[in-house]
């Protein structure tokens, strides 16, 4: 029974989509087995993709309640399933695997023996999974970057999804955890360069739930926009998923360790992939040629060109304004890139746009 849950698993995170998908090799079943209990792995196997109560989960599997709820908890408590509690009534939702699981199982920044077996295991299933299916550099992008927008040229058009304080301001519900790809690079042994890891926002239903099961820690916007500061004198990316609304999270990532960094900079033209609608641009009047914005670059898109002024090479740079927020001289602004591809309304529209550049 064991082995069969285990293979239907692998056929259930397939459907569902996103990032990583299951796979039958053996680093998916080395990973699944520790993630999920064979009972587990039978109840996610059954979960939908849409809130359901544990009585609507009893009927769809023919069991007890009584069966089934502790399973149900247990899973939410490991972050193998969202939960939302709405007026008193507890809801549960299959997740994907990336945006999903491999993000929750780690926000809690724990450091037991099975967290440290899962982030080995993790790496694995990644790494072997992307020996099979690399990243299509002609897809469309699942996440993007969000540009600092106070580094923005005010004669320049900005539009809210590009706003990345706006995300805390229409917020009512904000909640901070540790950084899911920093965390797991901690517990393999791995130097994460003094980089904070605490910077990882949610925001509306999805912070309620990290905060109620995953140990994430409730925000007032003040502290927030705290988290924002830090992350940016880090020289941290601001990233969320590539749609214009309902983005319910923004994750501050490093050029070391972060998934989808390190899949663009493997590309032949990472700012191609990977960008924010905004490039920069260099003051020659303020600029000293102290080349910071050439060390903080996350994409070695700068050089020192020949008048003493960074020169920008668009195919690698992600329009993040990390060489801006680093400029004590106020030498960069960012401005809107030309022809840049619009931003899909919501997650319907993202997963077309996806469908459609894999038919292409």
């Amino acid at each position: 029974m064991s082995l069969e849950v285990y293979k239907q698993l692998s056929e259930v995170m397939t459907k569902r989509g996103g990032d990583f998908l299951g796979m039958d090799i053996p680093e998916f079943y080395a990973l699944v087995e520790v993630m999920f209990t064979p009972e587990e792995a039978e109840v996610n196997n059954a979960l939908p993709m849409r809130p359901v109560t544990v009585e609507d989960m009893a009927e769809l599997m023919n069991k007890g309640r009584e069966e089934l709820e502790p399973i149900l908890e247990a899973m939410a408590n490991k972050g193998l399933c969202l939960a939302v509690d709405s007026d008193g009534t507890q809801f549960y939702e299959g997740a994907r695997f990336m945006p999903g699981m491999f993000e929750f199982m780690f926000m809690a920044g724990g450091v037991t023996a099975r967290d440290k077996k899962l982030a080995k295991l993790l790496y694995d299933y990644r790494t072997a999974y992307r020996a099979v299916i690399p990243k299509d550099e002609n897809g469309f992008p699942t996440y993007r970057v969000i540009t600092v927008d106070r580094t923005i040229d005010p004669d320049k058009q900005v539009q809210t999804h590009d706003q990345v304080r706006s995300y805390v301001e229409e917020s009512e519900y904000i909640s901070v955890t540790q950084c899911f790809c920093r965390h797991a690079a901690l517990l393999r042994g791995e130097d994460i360069h003094g980089i904070p890891n605490d910077v990882c926002m949610q925001f509306g239903a999805a912070a309620q739930f990290t905060v109620q099961r995953l140990g994430g820690r409730l925000l007032t916007k003040e502290e927030a926009m705290d988290v924002l500061k830090r992350s940016e004198e880090a020289g941290l990316i601001h990233m969320s998923s590539n749609t214009a609304e309902g983005n319910i999270f923004i994750c501050n990532c490093d050029r070391w360790h972060c998934g989808a960094v390190k899949t663009a900079l493997s590309m032949s033209k990472p700012g191609v992939f990977f960008n924010s609608g905004f490039d920069p641009i260099f003051d020659p009047d303020r600029c000293i040629a102290c080349e910071t914005c050439i060390e903080r670059c996350p994409s070695e898109a700068l050089t020192m060109g020949e008048d003493d002024v960074p020169v920008v090479d668009f195919d690698r740079c992600f329009g993040c304004a990390v060489c801006a927020t680093g400029c004590k001289d106020e030498a960069i602004s960012m401005a809107n890139k030309p022809n840049f591809r619009g931003v899909p309304l919501d997650s319907t529209a993202l997963e077309e746009a996806v469908n459609t550049s894999l038919q292409k």
